[in-house]
């Protein structure tokens, strides 16, 4: 009989009690810059306990590089709306060129910054809930800097915060070699200097294999390429009818 009633769908649950959606992981894909960025909002230790600043940072996460980025002593949809807004302009964003991606926090799924987003036209999704890697490239890049060596544990002020992550987005964008991004510099794959320096990298390392062959046993070197594209939670290949267990 439950199996009849099942078929039919008359089956359901008796009991007053909440039935969670069922929410689809996000499927984004970047191939360019500027193509899908992801944004974070993180706490920094202020200079007394309980204290904290809130760091808000965009990433593209193509070229990893930080778009924009504020400290700020609350998390608020308005700072969020700011930020946001200042990033579009600066880059340049055409109305349905971006993607923006963010985990569930009370400023990410604000109406405020929902309303922004459509009238810059962007769309906008959002991490599954309970889920902590359907927002990778912020929570990589989080802890690249939080993991560096001179990151203090606490910041003396707000002024110190800004002044410090000053410096270190500019090291994260111009200097770090990402290992993602073929040990290319955020900047240049964020604007195109890539072939330039992969085709430099693979001129020297010619000429390193013509002048001692003999130190390379596997032929001539060449540098990695770039990535062609980068995923959030890229599609699982199905399994034809045919290869599917009885």
């Amino acid at each position: 009989m439950y199996r009849l009633l099942r078929a039919n769908a008359e089956v359901r649950e008796r009991r007053d009690q909440l039935r969670h959606p069922v929410y689809a992981a996000p499927e984004l894909l970047a191939t360019r810059p500027n193509q899908v960025w992801s944004w974070d909002i993180t706490k920094l230790l202020g200079p007394q306990k309980w204290s904290y600043y809130h760091l808000y940072v965009i990433i593209d996460i193509f070229s990893r590089y930080v778009v924009g980025w504020m400290v700020a002593p609350r998390e608020t949809a308005e700072l969020a709306q700011k930020l946001i807004a200042t990033a579009c302009l600066r880059q340049n964003i055409q109305p349905g060129e971006l993607t923006l991606h963010a985990d569930r926090g009370s400023s990410m799924t604000s109406k405020s910054v929902a309303h922004l987003l459509a009238d810059l036209g962007v769309t906008k999704t959002h991490s599954r809930p309970h889920v902590s890697d359907d927002n990778p490239y912020s929570e990589a890049q989080f802890k690249t800097l939080k993991y560096r060596p001179g990151f203090p544990e606490r910041f003396g002020s707000i002024e110190d915060a800004r002044n410090r992550a000053v410096a270190l987005f500019d090291w994260y964008n111009l200097e770090h070699y990402h290992s993602g991004i073929a040990l290319l510099t955020p900047f240049e794959v964020h604007h195109g200097l890539a072939p330039k320096r992969i085709e430099a990298r693979n001129q020297v390392l010619k000429a390193a294999h013509r002048a001692h062959p003999e130190r390379f046993v596997r032929g001539q070197p060449h540098a990695p390429p770039l990535p062609e594209a980068a995923w959030i939670n890229p599609p699982k290949p199905t399994t034809p009818a045919a290869e599917q267990p009885a």
